[in-house]
């Protein structure tokens, strides 16, 4: 079955693998050097947590973490939706064949081919799948914090269990963010692989593209810019209000 590939198709698929894996070492590399969207979201992370230490109804806080974990299961459900998908169309290769034959600009692809290239589907959703359920079971790892926290009149909690306790939290939080945002990733790099079944030549076009639209995001975004300068202004509130606190 492998050797039905051609040279063109291994050159692209290599070139997906490279830009796929590359991008998620540059991501973390090039984080420390510059702004990147989930740590800016990792600075708010704290502030909530310690706006949540010192409120004793968590029906906000809980509130927000189920939210975002229906997002997650959303995801993985679709995923194995996906896959059934996936697996139905690779029972009907012949007509899916027979179809996409008569397209134009549209490469000749054998049965084999087609079948390798649905496998490879298959295994990005199913990385898919594990990426997202990991993501849930993270937020209930929070929520289980998020309701071990001591309550803001709790004399017996010390301000090194209150640190400790708000650092793991934004930890998890930051993990679960983290794991989503490779699930996330997982699903554009699945849609730059569809147009492999047209032609190698638009995989290659088509994946270079969904990198430069994620670095765009995560670095370059309106979005990072406006937490950014959120950040800038609760830092200079902060700042400013010390020594106000300190006079009166």
């Amino acid at each position: 079955m492998i050797p039905e590939l051609g040279l063109l198709d291994w050159l692209s698929l290599c070139w997906f693998a490279v830009c796929w894996m590359g991008y998620n070492y540059f991501s973390r590399y090039w984080s420390r050097r510059s702004s990147r969207l989930q740590n800016s979201v990792h600075a708010y992370i704290k502030d909530w947590i310690r706006v949540m230490h010192h409120r004793d109804l968590r029906i906000v806080d809980t509130t927000i973490v189920s939210n975002i974990e229906r997002n997650a299961m959303f995801f993985a459900s679709s995923s194995l939706l996906i896959i059934a998908g996936l697996l139905t169309a690779a029972g009907s290769t012949d007509k899916v064949i027979n179809f996409i034959a008569v397209l134009p600009f549209v490469a000749e692809v054998t049965r084999e081919a087609w079948e390798i290239k649905i496998l490879l589907l298959v295994l990005i959703y199913a990385y898919a799948f594990f990426t997202f359920s990991w993501c849930v079971r993270q937020w209930g790892f929070a929520s289980v914090l998020i309701g071990s926290a001591p309550l803001a009149e709790d004399e017996s909690a010390t301000k090194e269990y209150r640190r400790a306790h708000g650092h793991t939290l934004a930890e998890v939080i930051w993990l679960a963010i983290y794991s989503f945002n490779l699930g996330l990733r997982a699903y554009y790099f699945s849609l730059a692989m569809l147009s492999w079944f047209l032609h190698p030549v638009a995989f290659v076009i088509v994946t270079t593209w969904v990198v430069a639209v994620i670095y765009r995001r995560e670095f370059r975004s309106r979005t990072l810019r406006a937490l950014m300068a959120g950040q800038d202004q609760l830092g200079a509130t902060r700042a400013g209000s010390g020594p106000a606190k300190s006079d009166g």
